[in-house]
């Protein structure tokens, strides 16, 4: 009897301390942010099937899919406009056909920004246009609104991903001196009315609130003093997490310490500008950028969430070239290509240029808050017999 006693409290003991140690654990949530989606002349003629009617973008995501698949909501910034019917141009006005908006979605993100420069490029229509594809899609997106009452109704964006509440809000510099038609809206960097939003923001009590900022000098692989401080304000008014876009080259990602008026200190993370993820720019350090992955920690039992990890992917843009001329734009994840054995051979110039790029910015996102995240090789495709 006695020992059927010290049995039965043994396993109690081990029951409640498993229990115990379940009930500790933290949820675990990973983003997945990347730079400029961008459709140049060239882009826009590799893609086109059917002249002004259809268009492939598809393999362009083709080889970064598991990435997109491995998080748990995928970002990016969408620098194009939509405005559903042609012409279809580049550079300087964006004006992308919406297969672009297909392509991305069934490959696997979840979310598009679109306050950016270029958010006017093709009108009124534009925005409205660019706003009803993304909804047709199921996108999650903001930054540009239909009219006041949609802004109103929806901005700041919340997002929920299982027992997280995500706050998303999103500012661009300029619109290249075009103007913002009404009824539409371009958020613009107003730092009155970013205070009154990130107020908005804090009320809704979200885990986290991020901030995706169109921001800083073209090419320049620094932040400047402006994007500086205004990401201090950014923390200081609630951003845990702040992404920036447009100089359409990598900057640093740095940890930031903001004293706060109660006295308290507050921690947050900043990617100053995460490059281009897909573009025929051809400027040094422009043919790539980087996917930046967050993971986000709840205590379910405090109520408290932090930032428990973060890293980086480098990618590469590949223009491969058909024995017919045709070209296919490709985002390479730089890790995946660089063995052996990669999952597409690579021309010896184009590798060493992508080598050569990895190693650039490599020893630039080194010096500061960041560590490259491992490589994740899709798997090998076996034919039918």
């Amino acid at each position: 009897m006695t020992l059927h006693r010290y049995f039965l409290s043994a396993c109690l003991i081990l029951i409640s301390t498993l229990a115990g140690a379940q009930a500790e654990q933290e949820l675990r949530l990973k983003l997945l942010f990347v730079g400029d989606i961008m459709g140049h002349d060239s882009q826009i003629e590799s893609a086109e099937v059917v002249a002004d009617t259809l268009y492939d973008y598809f393999p362009c995501f083709e080889y970064v899919e598991p990435y997109l698949e491995a998080a748990d909501l995928a970002v990016a910034n969408l620098e194009v406009t939509l405005p559903g019917t042609p012409p279809y141009k580049g550079y300087p006005q964006f004006r992308s056909p919406e297969d672009l908006a297909m392509a991305t979605r069934f490959s696997g993100f979840d979310m598009l920004v679109t306050a950016n420069n270029h958010s006017n490029d093709s009108g009124l229509n534009g925005v409205l246009n660019t706003i009803q594809v993304l909804d047709k899609y199921d996108f999650y997106h903001t930054g540009t609104f239909q009219n006041q009452d949609e802004r109103d109704a929806y901005y700041p964006l919340i997002v929920y991903r299982g027992s997280f509440k995500l706050a998303f809000l999103n500012y661009t510099y300029g619109t290249n001196g075009l103007s913002t038609r009404p009824p539409s809206i371009v958020n613009l960097i107003d730092e009155g009315q970013i205070e009154k939003d990130m107020a908005e923001a804090r009320a809704a009590q979200p885990d986290v609130i991020i901030v995706v900022m169109h921001w800083g000098n073209e090419y320049q692989r620094n932040e400047n003093k402006e994007q500086s401080d205004l990401a201090k304000k950014l923390v200081t008014w609630g951003a845990d997490l702040i992404i920036g876009a447009h100089p359409h080259v990598v900057q640093p990602v740095k940890e930031l310490k903001v004293k706060l008026p109660d006295g308290s200190e507050k921690q947050a993370l900043v990617a100053y500008s995460l490059g281009n993820f897909i573009s025929g720019q051809r400027r040094a350090h422009t043919d790539g950028g980087m996917i930046f992955h967050v993971e986000l920690a709840k205590d379910m039992n405090r109520n408290t969430t932090r930032i428990a990890d973060h890293s980086y992917s480098l990618v590469w843009r590949y223009i491969e070239k058909a024995e017919d001329g045709s070209k296919t734009f490709r985002v390479l994840p730089i890790k995946d290509f660089e063995d052996a054995s990669p999952p597409l051979l690579l021309p010896d110039s184009d590798r060493n240029a992508m080598l050569n790029y990895a190693k650039s910015t490599r020893a630039l996102l080194d010096q500061f808050d960041s560590k490259e995240a491992e490589a994740i090789n899709p798997p090998v495709q076996l034919s039918e017999k």
